[in-house]
């Protein structure tokens, strides 16, 4: 039986990526939910993923977030969006980040 879920989260995590690029980002939420069915069938998955955790924790701490029990999704989906930005746009062009300081600042303080 674990075989088959584990069989059946790798089939959901494949399926996913080419999702992942069209509109929508339904791959996202699709990988993280084949994720939680493979790391929770698979002893050997639970560890390597572990494995790479610990190497690699800057890429997979938002992955992380997204499959814990109450998923934080739209800060994950915020921070991804400005490491995006930072990454193909030079500073001048980049909107996301001022975006975010002109609506705080017509914001009033709250206590």
């Amino acid at each position: 039986m674990r075989a088959a879920f584990t069989g059946a989260g790798v089939v959901l995590m494949t399926v996913s990526v080419p999702l992942a690029v069209l509109p929508g980002h339904l791959g996202v939420p699709l990988f993280a939910v084949g994720l939680v069915v493979v790391l929770r069938n698979s002893f050997i998955a639970r560890r390597r993923f572990i494995e790479a955790q610990r190497r690699h924790p800057k890429l997979l701490f938002p992955l992380r977030r997204l499959i814990r029990r109450n998923p934080e999704v739209i800060p994950v989906i915020w921070q991804q969006m400005l490491r995006a930005e930072r990454l193909v746009l030079p500073q001048r062009m980049r909107f996301w980040k001022r975006l975010r300081r002109k609506v705080a600042a017509r914001r009033p303080n709250r206590p």
